[in-house]
Order: structure tokens, then sequence, then C-alpha cells
């Protein structure tokens, strides 16, 4: 089944679509689709391509056309009155003395969708609001209530690296994150060091935690006693990366051996333990 890839504003995911007989399509282009939110300008991440079908999630919806010259420059003014309908929006909301925080406005590509995202602790009855920004702004209106991870990807900006937010530029999704995978790559479980600008903990913790969780597979466990080409010591840390160990040895001396190095397997040595029996009674 042929399929086209198009991606929507401040969302890295592709949405599949039917290309109805747009065949020269191009990755880049704008083309006009019918979305649960009414005609939506998308780009093309992928011109048409055969696709099995056990990989398509449900039945597609066809690209209507490719957008035009007009369709573009529409879709410019309406995102250039998106701050200031954002400020109108924010004093509707202290009017009504609503205990919630806009954070973004967004049209669609001709001005006939308008929607508002926030943030609150709490449910917020906004049903008297919606309809005063409908008449204010003459388009159906929808607020859509977001958690703190997606505030920081529809406001974007730079994390602790320096590096633009992963979530406002590649994610597609937010996975479940963790403090054991802190600890499995011997981070500072320090919340201010794992904590991204959300609050929450920061997603990169996911990118190499698969990578560490299959190295220490193959490392001695820290407190272990194993075999070295220096004789019998206790492993004090290891080295992921490097993928060695350190070891104090039984004259008080401490090590770094690499894997290959290690005599013996890297399993940790059972020490024997002394059982006390207890006597029986004659």
């Amino acid at each position: 089944m042929q399929v086209v890839g198009i991606k929507f504003r401040n969302s890295a995911k592709v949405y599949y679509f039917a290309p109805e007989g747009l065949q020269d399509l191009e990755r880049g282009d704008y083309v006009v689709v019918e979305t649960v939110r009414g005609q939506e300008a998308g780009r093309v991440a992928f011109p048409p391509r055969e696709m099995p079908e056990e990989a398509i999630p449900s039945r597609l919806k066809g690209v209507l056309r490719q957008a035009t010259a007009l369709d573009l420059t529409q879709m410019e003014r309406y995102r250039q009155r998106e701050k200031q309908v954002l400020v109108r929006c924010r004093e509707q909301v202290a009017e009504h003395g609503l205990a919630m925080k806009v954070i973004r406005a967004e049209y669609n590509f001709n001005g006939t969708y308008l929607t508002f995202y926030f943030t609150s602790e709490k449910r917020v009855d906004f049903r008297a609001l919606v309809k005063d920004l409908a008449r204010a702004f003459k388009a159906r209106i929808e607020l859509h209530q977001v958690g703190v991870r997606d505030e920081v990807r529809l406001l974007g900006g730079y994390g602790l690296c320096g590096c633009p937010h992963c979530c406002a530029t590649w994610l597609t999704g937010f996975r479940p994150i963790s403090i054991r995978m802190a600890k499995q790559q011997d981070l500072p479980l320090s919340p201010m060091e794992i904590s991204g600008v959300c609050g929450r903990l920061l997603c990169c913790l996911a990118y190499e935690n698969g990578f560490y969780a299959e190295v220490k597979k193959g490392l001695p466990r820290v407190g272990s006693t194993i075999q070295t080409p220096r004789g019998v010591g206790k492993v004090v840390s290891v080295n992921v990366l490097r993928e060695s160990v350190q070891v104090k040895l039984e004259d008080d001396v401490t090590c770094a051996f690499a894997l290959q190095e290690l005599e013996s397997s890297p399993q940790e040595t059972q020490q024997p333990s002394r059982r006390r029996g207890r006597r029986r009674k004659q």
C-alpha cells in the first residue's frame, strides 16, 4: 500500500496519509490534509512509497492537494497573529478567574481552527471561556491541557547540555524514565543534576541505558572478589566505557585491569560461608 509521511508543526512524529495520486511529492513540500481538527497544512517527511498494510496503524485519510502559494500565505499570516491571540486569551482567562496557565496558541493554516494549550494543577471549567474566545476570534476553539513535559516541548529552549531540547526537536514521544537508569549509569542521584527543565528525570537517561546494562553483565560487581594477573583482589569500582575494573589487592594496592586481562571469569568468587551446626542432644 502506498503512503506518504507528513509532519506537522511542533511535532517530530510522522503521520501516514494516502497520496491519492500525488506521486510527484517530494520531501519538504507542503500539502493540505484532513485531520480531526479540520484541514491542516503539513510538510512531506518522505515521498510516496510502498509499505505493508500491517505496518499501517489504521485506515488512512488522503492528501487533499498540494499547498498553493495562497495556502502558504494564509498560513504565515495566521501564524503571525498567534502571539497577539495568546495575549488576548490570557486576558480573558484572568477576567474569568480561572486557575490555568495558557502557554501557546496555534491556528490551522486557514484560520478556521484555533487551539490553546494550557497547564493547570486541577480540573478547570472553561466552557464560558470557550464561548467568549469563539466570539472574539471567529474560529472553532479548542483548549488542550498538557503536562509539564509537553509544556517544554511546545515552548522549546535549551537543556543542561547546551543543545535544544530533544522533545522539541526530534523525539516522537516520551519514554518512561526511572531513577534506576541513573543508578545503572553511576550518575549522581541529585535531582538538580539528573532532572530537566520540566522538573522530571532527563529523557536522555534512556539513550545509553541499554549499553550500560549489557556491558555490566560481563563486568564483576563492586564488592566481589576476583582473580587478577597480580593475584586475588576485591573490586572497588567499574568503568563501563573503558570496560575495566579497579581492584584492591591483598597487599592494599589498587590496580586497574581491562576485562581481557582478568585471568578468570569476571563472575564474582563466592566466599565460603561458615555455618554453625547445632549440637544434637544425646
